[in-house]
């Protein structure tokens, strides 16, 4: 892509793609340099200098142990995005695959996986997560099993319910004629269609996952300490709420932050794909 085809793309994005993707391309830089933004250590504990209010010397306070909190929420970034990536688009991969063959072949394999979605949208997703991970242990790679085994079926249902409706457009009744297999029908020609409304989801879904983990760790079946992950240091501060407000508010608004940045993006991504595809038609 030429920079005058980049340059007429980036203009025909809404603002509201444009705020987004801004505030969270910022996010991810200050994630990336956060060893180098300031001067403390996110795990070093100074007692003589805890629950320290905001101030020049530390902008976002200190906790209950005398660390920055400045510094613990930028290297929390990224924990909490390397996770929300994960648990998003990984199942996110799988669960396309799954139902995108799921509404093309029909039969069978359509009866089956709609019986096991119905059995996994049966319960509650918050509850099947704590349970699995009651059962495995709280930790990072506990919360990767429990999702990747219930996250898919969202995406599943997306997938499936476009297909459904791809599958009967000229296009594809074209190449099932000219005799291409399956997976070229399926996989080069008719997903770049199913996949566009679980990319939007999938904004949606990554705030969800970061609010998940978050309060995962709030609950104490998270990320460990003394790991810096916002979820956790909201629970650290709750105990000293009323006497150092910062240590849970400054992290909760970056997750508001970030939450905010991603709506965007998904609003954004769902008015340009829905101009470019009554575009094409």
């Amino acid at each position: 892509m030429t920079a005058i085809a980049i340059r007429d793309e980036l203009a025909r994005w809404p603002a509201s793609l444009k705020i987004g993707a801004t505030f969270f391309l910022l996010i991810v830089v200050t994630g990336l340099f956060a060893p180098w933004l300031t001067p403390y250590d996110p795990y070093t504990q100074d007692l003589a200098g805890f629950l320290q209010p905001p101030s020049w010397r530390h902008p976002f306070g200190t906790d209950h142990v005398g660390r920055d909190v400045l510094t613990r929420v930028l290297h929390g970034i990224r924990i909490d995005l390397q996770i929300g990536f994960i648990t998003t688009y990984v199942p996110m991969t799988y669960g396309l695959l799954l139902g995108a063959l799921s509404g093309y072949l029909g039969g069978w394999f359509d009866t089956l996986m709609m019986r096991l979605l119905d059995v996994a949208v049966a319960f509650p997703f918050l509850v099947l997560i704590i349970v699995i991970i009651a059962i495995l242990g709280p930790g990072v790679h506990t919360i990767y099993i429990a999702v990747f085994l219930l996250a898919w079926t969202m995406y599943a249902r997306l997938a499936r319910a476009e297909m459904l409706v791809e599958r009967g457009k000229d296009y594809v009744l074209a190449a099932r004629t000219l005799g291409y297999p399956t997976s070229r029908v399926v996989f080069r020609h008719a997903m770049p269609n199913v996949i566009n409304s679980s990319i939007v989801f999938s904004m949606a879904d990554f705030v969800l996952n970061i609010l998940l983990v978050s309060s995962l760790s709030f609950l104490g079946l998270g990320v460990p300490p003394p790991l810096p992950e916002w979820g956790a240091m909201v629970a650290e501060g709750r105990d000293f709420i009323f006497d150092a407000w910062w240590i849970s508010t400054l992290p909760g608004l970056a997750i508001v932050v970030t939450g905010a940045s991603l709506s965007l993006i998904g609003d954004g991504l769902a008015h340009r794909l829905g101009q470019r595809q009554r575009s094409f038609l």
